[in-house]
């Protein structure tokens, strides 16, 4: 068999080629980060879109809340994220001070399988807190069926799911119920996790969407992404100002953007039952938690240069992926934030 033979100048190219790829990778910067499955379908495009633009690859461990803010102070990861904002005791138990940068508001919706029913369920607060708190056990009972009239509901047992894990979509959702009921704000109480009267547990919002699509007569709290991505159907809400109101991007962006004015006292906002006629009720920001100062000026750079373009660019892939966007007056308030970093 005849060698194939190469020319001078293709050899060069072809060496040439390998030292631009050995030096690239040389360049190439990772970061860590762990946290919220909440954010988790647009922090992955976020991070995949950043990646090719600028090489430097971001890792993210998806494993809730209360993981990404044990990681964070521990120190194991460059950033945190989590639903829920540190409380004045996390704050204080960490190594140093810790920066919130709220990235895009989602919805937390009430998720169900119901065989024979399709969409157009409506829940009340009460009738939610009931289902949770274990005084509600059937589909067809009077509380539901009364606001849902023009719906066959089945005499089916009812089986709740809910997280296992700390997490920040539970945060949001205890929140809410503690809103809303004050049987449940005495008995439960809000937080990352707590001790649920009834139900199921699953791992992640993944692990939720799961339990509910496999179980008849299931119905749970997720990310709407994760309802949607799963087809899986869920509830009209009846919110605060009396208006049953579907999950969607315009209804979460009318609740975030009632919380502005409370957000420049203190960031840490919550947007659960917010006012106005067309806020969705169980919504909520999540947030990147960073320490103010990074000892690897490398890493702390190319963060804040990352978290500048999440807040700015990277907000226009929010809308497929059913996030809402952050308020400009909130994007500002990242601003002064993020060039506050050192």
């Amino acid at each position: 068999m005849k060698a194939i033979t190469t020319s001078p100048v293709t050899r060069v190219l072809t060496c040439f080629a390998v030292l631009v790829m050995a030096l690239a990778s040389c360049w190439a910067l990772d970061l860590s980060g762990a946290g919220a499955t909440f954010p988790y379908p647009i922090y992955s495009k976020w991070f995949d879109v950043y990646g090719q633009k600028t090489n430097v690859r971001i890792n993210y461990q998806s494993i809730g809340s209360g993981g990404g803010i044990k990681q964070l102070l521990a120190k194991t990861v460059d950033f945190g994220a989590s639903d829920a904002p540190l409380s004045d005791a996390e704050i204080q138990a960490m190594p140093a001070p810790v920066a919130h940068i709220p990235t895009v508001a989602g919805a937390v919706v009430m998720a169900y399988n119901l065989p024979g029913v399709g969409k157009g369920l409506r829940l009340t607060p009460e009738v939610i807190a009931g289902i949770f708190l274990g005084t509600i056990t059937r589909w067809n009972d009077v509380h539901i069926a009364s606001v849902n009239t023009n719906l066959h509901l089945p005499d089916m047992a009812i089986t709740v799911a809910h997280r296992a894990d700390g997490s920040g979509t539970t945060y949001i959702y205890t929140h809410y119920l503690s809103a809303v009921s004050s049987t449940w704000a005495t008995k439960v109480g809000s937080g990352k996790s707590v001790n649920w009267p009834v139900g199921i547990g699953g791992k992640g919002n993944e692990g939720v969407a799961g339990v509910i699509k496999e179980t008849p007569g299931g119905i749970g709290y997720v990310e709407l992404a994760y309802a949607v991505q799963n087809q899986i159907t869920y509830a009209n809400i009846k919110n605060k100002s009396g208006s049953f109101i579907e999950p969607s991007i315009a209804s979460t962006t009318a609740a975030a953007a009632g919380a502005v004015s409370a957000m420049k006292k203190d960031i840490r906002v919550s947007i659960v039952n917010a006012p106005g006629r067309f806020a969705y009720p169980i919504a909520g920001f999540t947030y990147i938690l960073v320490y103010r100062t990074n000892t690897d000026a490398v890493k702390g750079n190319a963060l804040k240069t990352f978290l500048g373009w999440a807040i700015h660019d990277g907000q226009q892939y929010t809308g497929s992926l059913l996030y809402a966007s952050l308020p400009p007056a909130v994007v500002k308030m990242n601003e002064a934030t993020i060039n506050s970093l050192k």
